[in-house]
């Protein structure tokens, strides 16, 4: 993808009342100007939106369903990332 591609952050989703689940979040604008976020902890988890902000409200969305499906078939979690990564 041509663009502005810069790690965004990470995202946290709460796997037990008192877990926390973080992972890291690739944005990048593509050539139609769409920010496109990518879990790449999680393989196919994509999504995309007209902002940044869209952008990642719409991937933390799609980590929720992702996990959701992997528990419902009993597949493992991805474990959790240790650090973290802040962007400007």
């Amino acid at each position: 993808m041509a663009g502005q591609g810069l790690p965004y952050g990470l995202i946290s989703r709460r796997r037990a009342k008192s877990e926390i689940m973080r992972y890291r979040i690739l944005i990048e604008q593509d050539e139609d100007k769409v920010f496109v976020a990518e879990c790449p902890a999680l393989p196919g988890c994509i999504s995309q939106g007209k902002t940044r902000k869209q952008a990642l409200e719409n991937i933390q969305d799609a980590i929720r369903g992702y996990l959701e499906s992997l528990k419902k078939h009993n597949e493992p979690i991805p474990p959790s990332i240790k650090e973290e990564v802040s962007s400007p």
